[in-house]
């Protein structure tokens, strides 16, 4: 089971103008332990740091956010008062993981919270394996190349060589992707037959 998370001490950058819904859920944020900003201009994070933003999802526009859903760099929550195919398709790209349906209610607010960080961390999660699934697809070569070194130097087939690859990694506690860059260029010798 998945432990749901804290927001004590976080804090909450909120994107919409100022009106009676931003006012209770700034109150429900401060309820969690939030710290809230709320503001009606482009966010910049370096400016005004966040660990999750609340925006408006029926005015907002793209340079509201700097970002493209795929690479918001924290959770995001939608807050939503129509139902426009193109607003929630705008707050999904621009990486929102759960909404808040306006007239805000104070209910609505910590699911919200939790959908939405969940959903930022298995986006981060999926994005970094397809990373190193990236890496060692690129290093496949490399991986031929120093399979080759082995071969020739041990009088093996690819299988046995392989193993050998397996091997080092194993006992240097690195990728067998690393153990074939570092013996062809040099940095590791090349195995020779046991």
């Amino acid at each position: 089971m998945t432990r749901t998370p804290n927001f004590v001490s976080w804090r909450a950058a909120i994107l919409h103008r100022a009106d009676d819904n931003i006012e209770r859920l700034k109150r429900q944020l401060e309820r969690l332990g939030v710290t809230v900003l709320v503001q009606w201009k482009p966010l910049d994070l370096a400016e005004t740091p966040a660990d999750i933003v609340l925006v408006d999802a029926d005015q907002g526009w793209d340079d509201l956010l700097p970002w493209d859903g795929d690479e918001a760099p924290v959770p995001v929550v939608a807050l939503l008062g129509s139902e426009a195919p193109g607003r929630i398709a705008w707050a999904l790209g621009k990486g929102a993981g759960a909404l808040i349906a306006k007239p805000v209610t104070a209910s609505s607010v910590y699911p919200a919270l939790v959908l939405a960080t969940h959903a930022h961390h298995e986006r981060t999660a999926v994005k970094a394996r397809i990373a190193g699934l990236e890496e060692r697809l690129r290093l496949r070569p490399i991986v031929y190349d120093a399979m080759r070194s082995i071969m020739a130097a041990q009088g093996g087939d690819e299988a046995g060589a392989y193993r050998t690859l397996c091997r080092l990694a194993m006992q240097r506690r690195l990728t067998v992707e690393h153990v074939a860059v570092s013996i062809v260029a040099g940095h590791e010798p090349v195995p020779r037959a046991m």
